[in-house]
C-alpha cells in the first residue's frame, strides 16, 4: 500500500508546501525537505512562511500529527517529489539549475524501486535531464521510476485544486508512469492522465501559454481602446455576448512564476516557429510598461495643475488578486519603475505584513492620502474603496 510508503519532497515553497501538507493529512509519513533554515523551522514549529488559504490548518494539523517533519538534508524514502523554482537566466534562457541541485541532492538516497517525480513546470526534456543527473550521482536508473506529473493548480486554490483538478503524468519509461500515476489517484480525485515524459512536460507549457496568448488579446484590447476613446470593459462585456467569444479580462500585465515564465521556455526551443507565443509575452510585458508610462503621465498633469507632487497610492504588489505572491509581479514591476522615475509612491499590498525592502502602507491610510489611486491588483479589500481622488484602474476593481 501506498500509505505505507515514506514521501520525501523537495523544495517547500508555493507547490512544495501544500503537497506535502495535503500527503501528511492523507496518512503518509513525508519529509519535507528545504535549503532555507527559516523556513525549515517555521515548518516544523506548524506554522506556515506563505500565504495560500486553508493551507495553515492542514500544515498545523500534518506537524502535530507527526506526518510532517522539515529538514535541510533528503533522508531515505521510497517516494521522491521534486517541487522546486525553474526561473530563467538573462534573455529568457529556461534556468534548470535548482531541479539538478535538487536531484544531486537526492542521490545518495535513492534505492531500487523508488519513484522519483518532477513537478516543477520543466522546459521539455528536463525529466530526462533528472535521470542523467541520477546516474552521473551513481543511481542505477533502469530501477527507479521517474516521471513528470506537472502542478496545475491556482493560487488562492491551491488546496482544492490539488485534489480536485486532473493531472498528467508522464514517465521516462511507461512502467514509470503507470506506477506514478497508480500513486496520484491515492489522492487525486480528478482524472490521472497517462502519457510520456516530454509530452506531459509540453502539456504545462502548452496550457500557460494559451492563457498567456488570451491575455494578451485582452491586454492588446485595453491600449486599443484607450487610444480610441472607448471603455474597454464595456467592449468586452458586450462582445462575450457572442455565443462563441470569450475575451479575457485586461490587466496590469501578466506575472507569477507559471504564465509570465513558460511560454518562454517554448520560445527558447521553439524559435521562429513560435512566433505567437512571442507575441502574446511581448504584448504582456508592453502593458506592464505602458501602465507605467499612463501613471507617470498622470502625475505630470497634476503637477503641472497643482504646483506639486501628487501622492500616488500602488494599490496591490502580488501578481495576482488575493495572494502574497509577488514572483514575476507587473504590479510591483510598476512600483518599482515609480520609485525609479522619483514619484515615491505609497506601496499598498494587504496579503503582506512586511516587505524587506519595502514600506507598506495600509490601503484605507494610502487611499485617505492619495492624489492619484492606482489599481494595480484586484484585491478583494478594494472592491469597496471609496475615493475621492483621481482613479487609475488597469484590472477593473471599479467595474460593477
Amino acid at each position: 500500500m501506498f500509505s505505507d510508503l515514506k514521501i520525501c519532497v523537495v523544495g517547500l515553497g508555493y507547490i512544495g508546501l501544500p503537497s506535502a501538507a495535503l500527503l501528511a493529512n492523507r496518512g503518509y509519513q513525508v519529509q519535507g525537505v528545504d535549503v532555507a533554515p527559516d523556513v525549515v523551522d517555521t515548518i516544523n514549529q506548524g506554522d506556515i512562511h506563505i500565504v495560500e488559504p486553508d493551507l495553515d490548518s492542514f500544515v498545523h494539523s500534518a506537524v502535530n500529527s507527526g506526518r510532517l517533519e522539515a529538514s535541510l538534508e533528503p533522508e531515505p524514502a521510497d517516494i521522491f517529489v521534486l517541487a522546486v523554482p525553474t526561473p530563467f537566466h538573462d534573455g529568457f534562457v529556461p534556468n534548470i539549475d535548482y531541479v539538478l541541485d535538487a536531484t544531486r541532492s537526492i542521490t545518495s538516497v535513492v534505492k531500487a524501486g523508488d519513484l522519483v517525480i518532477l513537478e516543477s513546470t520543466s522546459p521539455v526534456g528536463t525529466t530526462e535531464r533528472v535521470a542523467e543527473a541520477l546516474r552521473e550521482g551513481g543511481v542505477d536508473t533502469t530501477q527507479v521510476h521517474i516521471a513528470h506529473c506537472p502542478e496545475r493548480v491556482l493560487p488562492g486554490h491551491i488546496m482544492r485544486e490539488l485534489v480536485e483538478n486532473d493531472r498528467i503524468v508522464g514517465g521516462i519509461t511507461p512502467e514509470a508512469s503507470e506506477k506514478v500515476a497508480a500513486f496520484y489517484r491515492t489522492f487525486v480525485t480528478g482524472e490521472v492522465l497517462v502519457t510520456d515524459a516530454r509530452t506531459a512536460e509540453m502539456a504545462k507549457l502548452t496550457e500557460n501559454s494559451f492563457r498567456d496568448v488570451n491575455i494578451a488579446f485582452a491586454n492588446e484590447l485595453s491600449l486599443l481602446c484607450d487610444k480610441f476613446g472607448i471603455d474597454v470593459w464595456e467592449l468586452i462585456r458586450l462582445a462575450n455576448r457572442h455565443p462563441r467569444v470569450n475575451i479575457l479580462q485586461p490587466g496590469t500585465g501578466v506575472g507569477g512564476h507559471c504564465i509570465a515564465v513558460d511560454p518562454w521556455f517554448i520560445v527558447h526551443e521553439g524559435g521562429d516557429d513560435a512566433r505567437l507565443i512571442r507575441t502574446g509575452r511581448e504584448v504582456n510585458t508592453r502593458k506592464t510598461e505602458w501602465v507605467v508610462e499612463k501613471v507617470k503621465s498622470e502625475v505630470a498633469s497634476y503637477r503641472d495643475s497643482n504646483g506639486r507632487n501628487p501622492v500616488v497610492a500602488c494599490m496591490g504588489l502580488a501578481f495576482k488578486p488575493n495572494i502574497d505572491d509577488l514572483r514575476e509581479s507587473p504590479a510591483l514591476w510598476v512600483f518599482q519603475q515609480l520609485v525609479a522615475a522619483d514619484v515615491q509612491p505609497l506601496a499598498v499590498e494587504p496579503n503582506l505584513r512586511t516587505h524587506p525592502s519595502i514600506s507598506l502602507t495600509p490601503w484605507n491610510e494610502a487611499v485617505a492620502q492619495a492624489d492619484i489611486v492606482v489599481f494595480l491588483v484586484a484585491h478583494r479589500e478594494f472592491k469597496s474603496v471609496n475615493v475621492n481622488a483621481k482613479v487609475l484602474d488597469f484590472c477593473g476593481v471599479t467595474q460593477a
